[in-house]
C-alpha cells in the first residue's frame, strides 16, 4: 500500500550518514485535502503507545505556520497520545502562526488574550518569520533540547511551506529545507505545499530536494473533491531512480483519512497522465511488444529441440560435419594447426640465434 510505504519511511527515518527522509505533500484547489492528509502522516510520527517514550526518531518538532498549535494538540489527543505533562518530552511546537509579524507584541499587556496553558508549555513563539536563518536555528535548538547532543535524532514537520514563501524568498526557504535534511540529528522532514499558489518551477524545486512526493488530485465532481480524491506517490530510491506507486483513493471522514484501492483501469489512466508531454512516444504498442519478444538474443537457447551449437570463429558446424565439431558428444578436443611453416615448432632451438646482439 502506497500510504503504508510513506508512513513506514517517515517513521524509520534515514540511515546514519544519509540526508533525512523528506516528504513533499502537494494539494490543489481541485483536491483541498492537504491539511487532513498532513495531519494523518504527522500523527504517524508520534509514538504508538503514549507512555512508552519518544518515537524512533527521538522527538518531533512542529513548525506551525498555517494553523493554530492547539489544533495539532487536539489532533494528537484524539489519537490517545499524551504530549503534555511531567515526564513527556517528545513534542515541541515553534509557533509562527499566532503572531508572525510581531504585531501582537506591541499591544499593551491588558489587551493581550491569554492562551491555553497546556499549549504554552510546549510552544515557542516566533514573531519574525522573514528571518529564515533564525527560524532554522530555533528548530534545531528545540530538537536538541529533547534528544540532547548525542546520536538520537528528531523529526521536523512544517504545516505550510506556502505560508513561509509569502514572507521569504524561494532560495531561502529551499535552503531552510535542505539544511534541515543535511543536519546530522534530523531523521525526517515533512511539509505541505499548496501547488495552485505557486509557479511550476517552485513546485519542481521542492520536488527535487525531497525523497517522496505525494500529489492529491480531485475529479470532475467539485462537491466530492472536498471529501475525497486521488493519491499519487513518487518515491526516489537510493540509486537515484524514481518509483511511481499505484494510485489510491482517499476519503476524509470525521475519524480520519481512509485509503482505498483504485480499479485497474484508473491505475492505467494515472500511469499515462504521469508521463511528460513530449513529441515522441515513450511507450510501446502491442505490435512493438510482440516484435521485441521475437528478437533472438546472442547465445540465447530457443528451445526448438535442436542441439545448441555456438560458432567458435574458425569453421562452421556444417563444414565440420556430425562428428568433426564436437566429436559426437564425447568431449574430444580437435586441434587444427594454423600454419605448417615450422617443421619443429616444439624443439628447444632458439629462434633468435641468428641475431647479432
Amino acid at each position: 500500500m502506497a500510504e503504508a510505504s510513506v508512513g513506514r519511511a517517515l517513521r524509520d527515518g534515514s540511515l546514519e550518514g544519509e540526508h533525512a527522509v523528506a516528504l513533499s505533500l502537494r494539494d490543489s484547489l481541485s483536491c483541498p485535502l492537504g491539511t487532513q492528509v498532513f495531519g494523518h502522516f504527522f500523527r504517524g510520527l508520534a509514538p504508538t503507545s503514549p507512555p512508552a517514550g519518544p518515537p524512533p526518531g527521538g522527538g518531533l518538532v512542529l513548525v506551525a505556520l498555517d494553523r493554530s498549535p492547539s489544533l495539532y494538540l487536539d489532533l494528537l489527543k484524539s489519537g490517545g497520545l499524551n504530549c503534555v505533562g511531567s515526564g513527556v518530552n517528545w513534542f515541541r511546537v515553534l509557533d509562527c502562526y499566532s503572531d508572525p509579524l510581531g504585531w501582537k507584541a506591541r499591544l499593551p499587556s491588558s489587551l493581550r488574550l491569554g492562551g491555553d496553558a497546556s499549549v504554552e508549555e510546549l510552544q515557542t513563539l516566533f514573531t519574525d518569520v522573514k528571518d529564515v536563518d533564525r527560524l532554522l536555528s530555533l528548530v534545531l535548538d528545540l530538537g536538541r533540547g529533547m534528544v540532547g547532543e548525542g546520536k538520537r535524532r528528531f523529526a521536523v514537520a512544517v504545516d505550510s511551506v506556502s505560508a513561509l514563501l509569502r514572507r521569504a524568498s524561494l532560495q531561502s526557504v529551499a535552503s531552510f529545507i535542505s539544511n534541515l535534511r543535511g543536519h546530522g540529528q534530523v531523521s525526517t522532514v515533512l511539509w505541505l505545499l499548496q501547488s495552485d499558489l505557486h509557479e511550476s518551477r517552485i513546485c519542481a524545486a521542492f520536488d527535487y530536494i525531497s525523497t517522496m512526493v505525494v500529489l492529491l488530485e480531485g475529479g470532475s465532481n467539485l462537491e466530492q473533491n472536498f471529501r475525497g480524491g486521488r493519491f499519487h506517490l513518487r518515491m526516489k530510491r537510493r540509486n537515484g531512480r524514481v518509483k511511481v506507486l499505484v494510485m489510491r483513493r482517499i476519503l476524509v471522514e470525521t475519524a480520519g483519512v481512509k485509503f482505498f484501492s483504485t480499479p485497474l483501469s484508473e491505475s492505467k489512466i494515472a500511469e499515462q497522465t504521469l508521463l511528460p508531454k513530449l513529441q515522441f512516444n515513450l511507450q510501446l504498442s502491442e505490435k512493438e511488444r510482440m516484435d521485441r519478444e521475437k528478437v533472438v538474443l546472442p547465445f540465447e537457447h530457443q528451445g526448438n529441440g535442436k542441439a545448441v551449437r555456438i560458432y567458435d570463429g574458425r569453421r562452421s558446424t556444417e563444414e565440420l560435419g556430425p562428428t568433426g565439431g564436437g566429436g559426437g558428444g564425447k568431449g574430444e578436443i580437435h586441434y587444427v594447426r594454423d600454419s605448417d611453416d615450422e617443421e619443429l615448432p616444439d624443439s628447444d632451438e632458439d629462434p633468435d640465434d641468428d641475431l647479432d646482439i
